[in-house]
């Protein structure tokens, strides 16, 4: 779910999905706009691989059980699930209005719930596999933007995954979390625009002297680590996380 970007550029879905294809993955991806999630199939077959797309909203159960049917009709099967869905929206608890929290709610957590409500059953048919969830560090720190139901819905991202990997351990079905820290991605101007009253520059800069290792990461830091966890070689790893910050967290513990 989610491999598209809201512009040119690698976000974390878009570099994940190509560097699974890269790996020898056929890739069903998803996007709630259809022709971003075309962009990263071009970029697949260009290079290759193989990938199918569909318009999803994440949010809506009836449309994520028609993604899935249309993957298991072309595919047969589905081994690895990355759910990389979220939407970051300003506000306390006090400023911010009841329907944009709900709305957090639904997109950075509810999507991942749907995803497995629905994908979890073939993979327990097929005797196994492996679920990826995309959480932020912001649901495990506060890492300087108000923006308090992203960061609840990220917390509750972390600890279904931790829950629904020990229930479903004994099927063969591994669940983790990869957490991204602060990363240069497409979003970065959009979120610019909400949290720094569109200095782009000035927020880059903010963003890389918060961190450890004074820059931020790409989404490929990100794919990186979704690949491993999806992985074989990570055989032996459920319930856990791996978090991609470059020291944020760490420095602020």
């Amino acid at each position: 779910m989610g491999c598209g970007a809201v512009a040119d550029g690698w976000g974390n879905g878009r570099a994940t999905a190509v560097l699974m294809a890269r790996q020898g993955a056929q890739v069903f991806g998803t996007d709630l706009v259809l022709s971003n999630a075309e962009q990263t199939r071009q970029l697949i077959e260009q290079e290759g691989g193989t990938a199918h797309v569909l318009a999803c909203d994440a949010t809506r159960a009836d449309d994520v059980h028609r993604t899935v049917q249309a993957c298991i009709e072309r595919f047969g099967r589905i081994d690895i699930l990355v759910n990389n869905v979220g939407l970051s929206q300003p506000g306390g608890p006090v400023d911010m209005d009841e329907a944009v929290w709900d709305a957090q709610m639904q997109v950075n957590l509810k999507s991942a719930f749907l995803s497995c409500k629905h994908v979890i059953p073939h993979m327990r048919a097929q005797g196994g596999g492996a679920i990826v969830n995309v959480a932020s560090v912001a649901g495990l720190r506060y890492i300087g933007k108000p923006q308090v139901a992203y960061a609840a819905a990220k917390a509750g991202l972390l600890h279904f995954t931790h829950t629904s990997a020990v229930i479903h351990a004994p099927e063969g079905i591994r669940m983790n979390c990869v957490v991204p820290g602060l990363m240069h991605t497409p979003l970065l101007e959009g979120l610019a625009a909400k949290y720094a009253k569109g200095d782009t520059e000035g927020f880059i800069n903010t963003r890389n002297n918060q961190v450890p290792m004074k820059h931020m990461g790409t989404g490929w830091d990100t794919a990186h680590a979704v690949l491993f966890l999806a992985a074989d070689e990570s055989r032996y790893v459920t319930g856990t996380e791996i978090v991609v910050d470059g020291g944020l967290v760490a420095a602020t513990r």
